[in-house]
């Protein structure tokens, strides 16, 4: 597996890394817990340094699982988690709550859940229009400098936000969904985090499953997929789309000799090694052969 530097923080992971929301929601039923360790140590085993996590997924159930999996090979992974979602007792989800009493909390929660000491990359999950994202660089800052947080990340931010927080507190990572059918992060965010230096880490590059070409008009989820309420997956929007996996496919042909090559040119920064990350989501694939594994 190739390794990958984020930005110019030195944090090197593996150059495909594994968004876990998918082991406990979203994409149909969560994983039994067993499987989701056998599935888990099997990525580290096939050379995943890089997983992603938070609180809101589950929510708290996907921490727990990742601390459980992970913990013996913990000096050999990253983890990343998040903050920023309001969760109640019931463990609804309401909003954004960055808060910087919130956002202590979260942390100390999540060392539990993970089984860790330190958590490797700290994400503000959303920006919270309600608090100075001042405050909130500022809180993580001071997590760093306790030795509870190794690296401060943000999540779907805009180009003000990631500049104020950066001057407070340097923004390491930020994560924002980008893909072939998704190019917003080039207008302003790539440029941005290239200028500063910022590790950025594309969420759904294959488009949540739809750009591997397993998915068609005739595809049906689990009822409690939430595909179901995205309308890219809508049936009358799949014909369309399709064109997308038609060009990907017949590119991917083509370049089979030049794999080192991106898979994508709307964007390509003047300093490529600064800002080059993990392609996350690539669970369900995975996931499938681990499956088949399990089976055998």
């Amino acid at each position: 597996m190739q390794k990958r530097k984020l930005g110019k923080s030195g944090l090197e992971v593996s150059a495909i890394g594994l968004g876990c929301m998918g082991i406990s929601q979203s994409y149909g039923q969560p994983m039994e817990t067993g499987d989701a360790i056998t599935f888990l140590r099997s990525a580290v085993e096939r050379g995943i340094t890089f997983f992603d996590t938070a609180e809101a997924y589950g929510p708290f159930k996907n921490e727990e699982v990742i601390g459980e999996a992970l913990q013996p090979v913990r000096d050999q992974v990253v983890i990343a988690t998040k903050f920023g979602i309001n969760i109640d007792a019931a463990g609804g989800k309401s909003g954004t709550n960055s808060r910087p009493e919130h956002i202590r909390a979260v942390a100390e929660a999540s060392l539990k859940r993970l089984r860790t000491d330190c958590i490797d990359i700290f994400y503000q999950h959303r920006v919270d229009p309600t608090v100075p994202i001042e405050d909130v660089a500022g809180t993580v800052k001071d997590l760093i400098e306790q030795g509870k947080v190794k690296y401060f990340g943000m999540s779907e931010a805009g180009e003000d936000s990631i500049r104020r927080a950066h001057a407070v507190q340097p923004v390491a990572v930020l994560q924002s969904e980008y893909s072939l059918w998704w190019r917003e992060p080039e207008h302003t965010v790539l440029p941005v985090v290239e200028e500063l230096g910022i590790g950025f880490v594309p969420f759904s590059p294959l488009g949540r499953g739809f750009l591997t070409g397993t998915i068609n008009q005739g595809t049906t989820f689990d009822s409690d997929d939430f595909r179901n309420t995205v309308p890219r997956f809508a049936p009358e929007a799949r014909k369309a789309n399709q064109a997308i996996v038609d060009a990907v496919s017949s590119a991917a042909l083509g370049r089979a000799s030049r794999q080192r090559k991106s898979p994508w040119r709307g964007y390509w920064p003047k300093s490529p090694g600064l800002f080059q990350s993990p392609a996350r989501r690539n669970f369900l694939a995975l996931r499938r052969t681990s499956q088949r594994s399990m089976s055998s």
